[in-house]
């Protein structure tokens, strides 16, 4: 990632790219992000480990008293509101405050959601859920955003292999979040878990304000600053929308009749319609150049590709973690393994797989096109739910009803390969083909492909009228997945040619 930083601390003026490094080998920003990333990372993994079961736990063991469908579905909920944050999140990075500010911003918001889901009240529960989906909008296109700042904009390979060894380094908090935060809400009390990610935000937000130093003037301003008019328009539109939400769901309220499924229509409705304008939009804006429309009119393609992704692979914080509670072998030395702790899964086989990956993109160059690493994280993906369906009919067909852990063991390993061929690639493709005063906002596009994916992955469940995931859910899932890798395999060249990256 490093390569094409140059030493030099006796210039300030020039790049901070092209500053001297610390001895550890990574620039001081670089550092700063990691670090930041690290905490809030540690947060989100911790609280999405335990939600589904919290979720799912009966109401006398301190949970809401779910059903599955239900508790998938407010977990798809979460996900999907969360992307759909990140557009306006990246807009206000782009055009408001600059990246820097709105990645503080998006910090305190989450860390307020999570104090929230620590209070034993479950009057907090849904309001904290909403100011960590309003932060993690704000906060992660304008930490992408920050992060391909520093570096040249033609260094194509370095940045898709930078962004992967920077998603490698956050994998470290993810993988011991669902130990410590699961142990401590499955075995103690689930506010205590919620607490303990909270604690890791506010860790991650002093790191964060300390390191800020490093930047430079990188990111302090906007991209492209909006008028005042536009500033006003914004405004009136965002009070408006909370004022009609506020009436219409609060009628809702008052009449009994309010359900998570009328949230989730909503959702389902931004997913569509939200990026739906914002490419009308982008398309026919001025400032866009006739190459610059072509890449965006082709990268259509890469988001279609990214919901159908990410509707998989959001299943496994959901769908596979009820697999390990209700048909999983758990039982250890005598002991029984919290079903928290297989969300550890993914993220250790990040760690171990990511610097594989990094290394083969940068050796390869442009010869691996976005398209073939999009493909092949499809395609593990694809595998791995092809591994679920076989585990799901032994466990149907076992008196226990449970299989060996090592069938979820080798299912996790299939969805961090997926994970990590597809996400840090799809990221930084998105700022590569992005035009150059949109880059925050691309990358909020790039996360509403998860929210699209999230609603479709959330509700997948319940419309197959299971009450638990059958043999036959993981095979559709995993024909489907299967299929779609195959196509970007064939339409490998023209989207290459198309997309310039």
């Amino acid at each position: 990632m490093t390569a094409s930083i140059q030493s030099s601390a006796a210039d300030p003026a020039r790049p901070l790219s092209a500053r001297r490094q610390p001895p550890l080998g990574r620039p001081s920003w670089f550092t700063t992000l990691f670090a930041t990333d690290v905490w809030e990372r540690f947060s989100f993994y911790g609280m999405t480990a335990i939600l589904v079961l919290y979720a799912t736990a009966s109401k006398a063991d301190g949970g809401l008293g779910m059903s599955n469908d239900d508790a998938t579905m407010l977990y798809g909920l979460y996900m999907a509101a969360a992307f759909v944050a990140s557009v306006p999140g990246g807009w206000i990075g782009d055009r408001l405050v600059g990246s820097y500010r709105a990645v503080l911003y998006g910090g305190v918001l989450i860390g307020l959601g999570h104090l929230s889901l620590a209070v034993p009240s479950r009057g907090f529960f849904f309001p904290g859920l909403l100011l960590i989906a309003l932060g993690t909008g704000l906060l992660k296109p304008n930490m992408a955003s920050l992060l391909s700042a520093f570096y040249a904009p033609h260094d194509r390979a370095g940045r898709d292999a930078g962004f992967a060894i920077f998603y490698m380094s956050v994998q470290v908090s993810a993988l011991v979040a669902p130990l410590a935060v699961g142990s401590a809400g499955e075995t103690v009390n689930w506010h205590l878990g919620f607490g303990l990610a909270a604690a890791g935000m506010a860790a991650g937000l002093v790191q964060y304000v300390r390191g800020a130093r490093h930047f430079g003037a990188t990111g302090r301003f906007p991209e492209r600053a909006a008028t005042r008019a536009e500033r006003i328009r914004v405004l009136w539109g965002a009070v408006l929308l909370v004022a009609v939400l506020t009436i219409g769901y609060g009628v809702d309220a008052a009449r009994g009749t309010f359900r998570i499924g009328h949230v989730m229509a909503l959702v389902g409705l931004l997913t569509v319609a939200v990026p739906t304008v914002f490419f009308w939009r982008l398309l026919r804006n001025p400032l866009l150049s006739a190459p610059e429309r072509v890449r965006v009119r082709t990268y259509i393609w890469l988001f279609l590709a990214s919901a159908l992704f990410f509707a998989m692979f959001l299943q496994g914080g959901s769908v596979f973690s009820l697999f390990a509670k209700e048909s999983t072998d758990r039982s250890m030395f005598g002991l029984t393994v919290p079903a928290s702790w297989f969300q550890s899964a993914v993220p250790l086989f990040v760690l171990i797989t990511a610097p594989v990956f990094a290394a083969l993109w940068k050796r390869a160059g442009d010869r691996v096109c976005t398209a073939v690493k999009f493909g092949i994280g499809m395609l593990s993906t694809g595998l791995a739910f092809g591994v679920m369906a076989l585990a799901a009919w032994q466990a149907a067909s076992a008196d226990s009803g449970r299989v060996s852990p090592l069938w979820l063991v080798l299912a996790f390993l299939l969805l961090a390969v997926g994970e990590v061929t597809f996400a840090p690639v799809g990221m930084s493709a998105t700022t590569a083909v992005a035009p150059a005063t949109f880059v925050s906002q691309m990358v909020g596009l790039f996360w509403l492909a998860g929210a699209l994916g999230g609603g479709i992955g959330g509700n997948a469940l319940k419309a197959s009228g299971n009450a638990s995931p059958s043999p036959a859910y993981f095979l559709a899932l995993a024909l489907v997945t299967l299929a779609a890798g195959a196509a970007l395999f064939l339409a490998r060249r023209p989207l290459t040619r198309r997309l310039g990256v």
